[in-house]
């Protein structure tokens, strides 16, 4: 039996408890839950950190009851869960687990989420995929759709700026129409979803190689019932061989005919960055402006548009909607400016595509240099994309650019605790032809000591995964925390 019809056939719990219930993956799906009648509880180890406030707030008002993570919801009074929820960074031996009475069911969160993504009957579900963007995607597609009338609901990674408030955090949105999931391919997990449309933006080395990576975004588009969305590189690495007779449609950042091995290619006709922002158009688009600067952010748009009008909804609707996108939280916010001026924007980049996506963004808005400072949100990623990242930065960083590490961030969970930043850093300045621009920093004071020498034309990035207090940071360094 296949895990998406064993999922089907199980049903869903009555009560689930969530343990690490303050993190934006795991909150998203508290709420889904939530939402469709069942009792929720969560446990937090950082239940009382103020760069969680914002999620546990919300989470508290939807109902749901919040615990220490040391058991005590067993001894709360609380009927006992059915279910616990948990992710791969709770460790065995977590206070949860180990007092956790005999029979309760265990469910990681992707199989919480096929669960309820197995059980939304009437929903049209729309997955997006890929390395980089899908979060940004799943919530520029939500919000499109939300202004074309079309009710959807969401299941974000991030917590969308346009749904947050009225008790929501922002990464789950209720909704009567099509189902915007954002799949990932961390573990898999999107193998277990057969959508009724599938988008995927692009392949890139985060979790897997390449090879392995077009193998399972190939095996999710195919498991699409309707229409499927590829960005056309990704699409020539999964073999166009495989989708003969498929609805597929590719979108491209490159000139070309408008097709490509026999499927329909829409491109963009023009892209340009300047100092008021970032304009592209495409076929049948007059120039626009986009709320958020980059060629990634145009693809983004681009991706969106093709889906949407794939879904069958006007073309000429269809981007009068996206243009009104409110971004998502942490990507490429402005968080102020330094005493010198220098602005300061925070990003959860954290792969070698998001970085590089993070500095080309920034390169036309600095007139100086620019200070990027990254916090690997783990061991195995950084150890994964140590080679990557080094041939990237070489490449990509300007004269007096400086690429400054900060400690790996640990989310707890196995890990082996290397490599470390420091031991990269030196790696990386040992290597290269400019050695000055590489440095790890012990902690954040030091790095704020380093970043007072950045001036009024310089431009600061501060960049990494998983961790909620980056963003606190990021505003206490320009004194707007």
């Amino acid at each position: 039996m296949m895990e998406q019809d064993r999922l089907k056939t199980d049903g869903l719990p009555g009560s689930m408890h969530f343990v690490g219930i303050a993190g934006i993956g795991m909150s998203g799906v508290a709420q889904a839950a939530a939402s469709r009648g069942i009792r929720v509880t969560g446990s937090d180890r950082a239940l009382h950190s103020a760069e969680n406030e914002r999620i546990l707030s919300s989470l508290r008002k939807q109902g749901i009851r919040l615990f220490e993570q040391d058991g005590s919801v067993y001894r709360s009074g609380e009927p006992l869960p059915e279910a616990l929820v948990y992710s791969t960074a709770v460790e065995e031996d977590n206070p949860d687990f180990l007092q956790a009475p005999r029979g309760i069911r265990r469910l990681h969160r992707s199989e919480a989420i096929t669960l309820l993504a197995c059980n939304t009957p009437g929903e049209r579900i729309c997955a997006v995929a890929g390395t980089s963007g899908k979060t940004t995607v799943t919530a520029w597609l939500t919000e499109s759709l939300y202004r074309l009338g079309a009710d959807p609901g969401s299941l974000c990674g991030g917590l969308m700026n346009h749904f947050s408030g009225h008790d929501l955090c922002g990464n789950f949105l209720p909704g009567k129409g099509p189902f915007v999931l954002e799949a990932d391919e961390s573990d898999k997990s999107l193998l277990n979803y057969t959508p009724d449309s599938a988008l995927v933006l692009n392949i890139g080395t985060d979790h897997y190689s390449r090879e392995e990576l077009a193998d399972v975004f190939r095996r999710f588009l195919l498991s699409a019932k309707g229409p499927a969305v590829v960005g056309d590189r990704a699409f020539l690495e999964m073999g166009p061989s495989h989708f003969r007779g498929r609805d597929v449609t590719l979108f491209s950042a490159d000139p070309g005919p408008d097709s490509l091995e026999g499927f329909p290619v829409r491109r963009l006709t023009s892209r340009r960055a300047a100092r008021e922002g970032y304009f592209c158009s495409f076929a049948g688009s007059e120039e626009f402006r986009l709320p958020s600067p980059g060629l990634h952010s145009a693809l983004n748009a681009l991706a969106v548009h093709t889906m949407l009008t794939a879904m069958g909804y006007d073309s000429g609707r269809a981007l009068d909607a996206l243009k009104l996108f409110s971004g998502v939280w942490r990507r490429f916010d402005f968080a102020g400016r330094l005493a010198s001026g220098a602005p300061v924007y925070d990003d959860y980049a954290h792969n070698v595509e998001k970085i590089r996506s993070c500095l080309a963004a920034a390169k036309p808005m600095a007139a100086g240099r620019i200070f990027a400072v990254f916090q690997p949100h783990g061991f195995r990623p950084l150890g994964f994309m140590r080679e990557e990242l080094f041939a990237m930065l070489e490449e990509t960083l300007g004269p007096g650019d400086e690429f400054l590490f900060l400690p790996v961030f640990y989310a707890g969970g196995t890990a082996s605790f290397t490599p470390t930043s420091d031991e990269v850093a030196a790696s990386f300045a040992a290597r290269s032809r400019h050695p000055e621009r590489y440095r790890c920093v012990a902690d954040r004071s030091e790095a704020e000591a380093r970043l007072a020498s950045a001036g009024g034309e310089d431009l600061v990035l501060i960049m990494g995964a998983r961790d909620n207090s980056l963003s606190l940071w990021a505003k206490k360094i320009c004194g707007t925390a």
